[in-house]
């Protein structure tokens, strides 16, 4: 078909361009809602998908002042339901996303597609601060947010000492960013082990041990919103920033040349990073490999333009982590696996292979 007169055709290909990301955002929309849906009815205890939307209808009905109740359910299935399960897979989708957003982000900063909040020693940062928290009462004058305060403060001390040691004649230099970062949460683990291991209470070092592996377990309602909010503002950030992220990916050069200020951006993607890894990880332990993963199968998908990326990303993210949690809880009933042993397991073969990729691309380019 011809163009209409006036059209012309970097417009056309900009409307086909939406036209597609608004089915990619529907079409995994769908299938967050059907994952969401059947991670509550999976587990030990089976429950039909009908009596999962019956629950959280009558619910969400009472929180509106309405009182319905449609179906019937035991006491069990309610509880089972609303307070155990929804929650953490509502989490798991928070932290899914908020974890593959990180990872589109770093890896734009640094411009290497291997880079994910571990790289950077961020993750390793809010470790050292949560544990300390849990291990010596640090900041316990703020009571419940003292645990993500102390996540965000070691991720942001994290994230300091790696840009002093990337800085080279006044810039941010991609190459030393991931250099430090790799060094410095060699030394954070080191100290988080540190601490795991000299805690006075054993008890206190087995749960932090466990916490270190990543778990969704124990999930309550009222750790939602902090996390639902930063996961909204970040995006939020991101998307208006989303042509100096394209630039970042393109090289120093070119984001000079399209006006990029490339020191003042990494700076404030430090913070941001820092933000939303310390809050996730207070929350459900270091989780890795799913800021890897999950933005590498989005530009396989999509394509590298941050506009298209940074919102598939987040609902691919989400969908990834909350199978990953249904794995975790069936793969070896009644025992539970740690999230973060799962995703270390599918992340490790996926690094490996990234990199041979990678490595029969380059020969191809010689």
């Amino acid at each position: 078909m011809n163009a209409l007169p006036g059209t012309t055709a970097p417009t056309a290909l900009f409307s086909r361009q939406r036209r597609q990301l608004t089915l990619w955002i529907l079409a995994l929309s769908a299938v967050l809602l059907i994952s969401l849906t059947l991670a509550i009815t999976l587990g030990p205890v089976r429950i039909a998908p009908q009596q999962a939307w019956q629950i959280t209808a009558h619910e969400l009905g009472l929180h509106l002042g309405l009182d319905w109740q449609s179906g019937q359910w035991s006491i069990a299935q309610y509880q089972i339901v609303w307070r155990v399960r929804l929650p953490r897979v509502l989490l798991a989708a928070l932290t899914g996303s908020g974890l593959a957003l990180v990872g589109v982000a770093m890896q734009a900063m640094v411009r290497n597609p291997l880079a994910d909040p571990y790289l950077l020693g961020v993750s390793s940062g809010a470790s050292v601060g949560a544990v300390s928290v849990l291990a010596f009462g640090v900041l316990a004058f703020a009571d419940e947010l003292a645990l993500p305060l102390g996540a965000f403060g070691g991720a942001l001390a994290a994230c300091v000492a790696v840009y002093f040691l990337a800085l080279a004649n006044g810039r941010l230099m991609a190459t030393r960013l991931i250099l430090g970062g790799v060094a410095i949460a060699y030394c954070l683990g080191g100290v988080t082990s540190l601490i795991v291991l000299t805690a006075s209470q054993r008890e206190l070092a087995n749960s932090v041990l466990t916490w270190t592996l990543g778990s969704l377990a124990g999930t309550r309602w009222d750790e939602l919103g902090l996390p639902a909010a930063l996961l909204l503002a970040g995006i939020t950030l991101l998307l208006a920033q989303a042509r100096s992220l394209n630039a970042l990916l393109s090289g120093e050069e070119t984001a000079a040349t399209l006006g990029v200020d490339t020191t003042s951006t990494r700076r404030w993607l430090f913070v941001l990073v820092s933000l939303v890894t310390g809050v996730l990880v207070a929350l459900t332990g270091p989780i890795g490999f799913v800021g890897l993963i999950v933005p590498h199968i989005t530009r396989m998908l999509v394509g590298s333009e941050h506009r298209r990326v940074l919102p598939v990303a987040a609902l691919i993210g989400a969908i990834f982590l909350v199978w990953v949690d249904v794995l975790s809880r069936i793969s070896f009933a009644p025992a539970e696996v740690p999230v973060g042993v799962i995703t270390s397991l599918l992340g490790g073969p996926f690094f490996i292979w990234m990199l041979m990729r990678k490595s029969a691309r380059e020969r191809l380019n010689a």
